[in-house]
């Protein structure tokens, strides 16, 4: 008997009928003969409301409360799945994430997990039960509750399959599966039917929200193949995997975009070892991601650097590399908190000429200013200004013909 991990999104379990409607998918999962562990996110809007709540009660409320706080929407999520499954005739029992075995660091609401013991929801599946886990969530050595930051129930369902040997994950949301773009922006996207682990990663990694970048990584490592659907159809999703047929490999795959871009430029920058490390230390202390990073050549010891951050960072970051700035002689530091990134991905982009010419001609013909250009073995990435992204998915998705079925 096959072992299926299924992990429902809060949009899948928003309300009582959804709910319910999420009970009859497992039910029906498992009368086919399957053994079943589900993992469920916080119903709706949950997580959000506790935040505001926390917020409402005191202006710094401590990490570790947080987590504990938050950890209460997925625990719900899984005692109501668990109790329709119980109403329909079938044996299920809920876990909480601590009690699925989940062991984390202690980096609350971004934790990591350090390890599972999947030994009470291995008795349960002998017992021919039904596991309801809830995501999101573990527990450190001390025993203090953690949650692994936003999105993370996937992390969790992957996690578990690869603890379980699970043959494997499937992931229910409320989109079909993997488009070639956000149907928001490009109504043209289109579903695929299979993408590979790296160019997942890449597209979750530069903005695509249908999967957890963590969850995967973790898919990648271990092996586990995860399969991306609706909950609220039976239409077949997307497989990803370890490889794709022979044919999609030489193409573009998907289109990216990202809105939260900010971008800091310091001027004038004195050309000797180490001033890059002192500018950058601050921020990696602050806990501050950097991501896109471009120095110009220098003229007479004399260059420009500039890079990345979150809008939300700016402000912070600004408040760190100002001084330094300073200290270090530079001539000024601008930033630009109106900007956005669009990238396309796809394995055939490490082994044909011609993807970049294309993308960057693409953009011309719209007139998109390109700010900054990142790139990767299987990806293109162009900073842009943030009011032109939408026209810039769009442009691409047409340039490189992602309308088209691969058949």
């Amino acid at each position: 008997m096959s072992l299926i991990v299924q992990k429902y999104g809060g949009s899948s379990v928003a309300d009582a009928d959804r709910i319910r409607n999420v009970a009859r998918r497992v039910a029906r999962t498992r009368d086919t003969g399957h053994r079943v562990v589900v993992v469920v996110s916080a119903m709706g809007k949950t997580t959000d409301g506790l935040i505001a709540l926390a917020h409402q009660v005191t202006g710094r409320p401590k990490e570790r409360e947080m987590d504990l706080l938050l950890s209460t929407g997925e625990v719900v999520s899984s005692a109501l799945v668990t109790m329709a499954l119980d109403a329909m005739g079938y044996q299920a029992i809920g876990l909480t994430g601590w009690q699925a075995g989940i062991r984390t660091d202690a980096s609350h609401r971004r934790a990591r997990i350090l390890g599972i013991d999947p030994t009470r929801i291995q008795d349960a599946l002998a017992q021919d039960m039904i596991v309801i886990v809830a995501g999101f969530q573990g527990m450190t050595e001390e025993q203090d509750i953690t949650t692994l930051g936003r999105g993370a129930s996937d992390t969790t369902a992957v996690a578990l399959a690869a603890a379980l040997e699970a043959d494997q994950c499937q992931i229910y949301t409320d989109v079909p599966g993997v488009l070639t773009a956000d149907p928001r922006l490009t109504p043209e996207a289109r579903k695929l039917k299979e993408i590979s682990y790296d160019e997942m990663l890449e597209l979750a990694s530069l903005g695509a929200k249908v999967m957890h970048n963590r969850s995967v990584e973790l898919g990648a490592i271990y092996g586990v193949p995860i399969l991306v659907a609706s909950s609220f159809t039976d239409e077949p999703g997307t497989l990803i995997h370890g490889s794709v047929a022979m044919e999609v490999r030489n193409k573009v795959r998907g289109i990216a975009h990202d809105l939260n871009v900010a971008k800091i430029t310091i001027i004038g920058v004195p050309d000797r070892p180490g001033i890059a490390a002192s500018i950058f230390a601050p921020l990696s202390a602050a806990g501050l991601n950097v991501d896109t990073i471009v120095q110009n050549a220098s003229v007479n010891k004399i260059t420009d650097l500039t890079f990345t951050v979150a809008q939300g960072d700016l402000a912070a970051a600004m408040a760190l590399v100002q001084p330094v700035a300073r200290e270090i002689g530079a001539r000024e530091c601008l930033s630009d908190a109106h900007l956005g990134k669009v990238s396309i991905v796809g394995t055939g982009i490490q082994n044909a000429p011609g993807y970049a010419a294309r993308m960057f001609e693409a953009l011309h013909q719209e007139q998109i200013n390109i700010e900054m250009i990142t790139t990767s073995e299987i990806r293109i990435t162009c900073v842009v200004a943030e009011d032109r992204v939408q026209d810039a998915v769009r442009a691409l998705h047409r340039a490189f013909e992602l309308e088209k079925p691969e058949d």
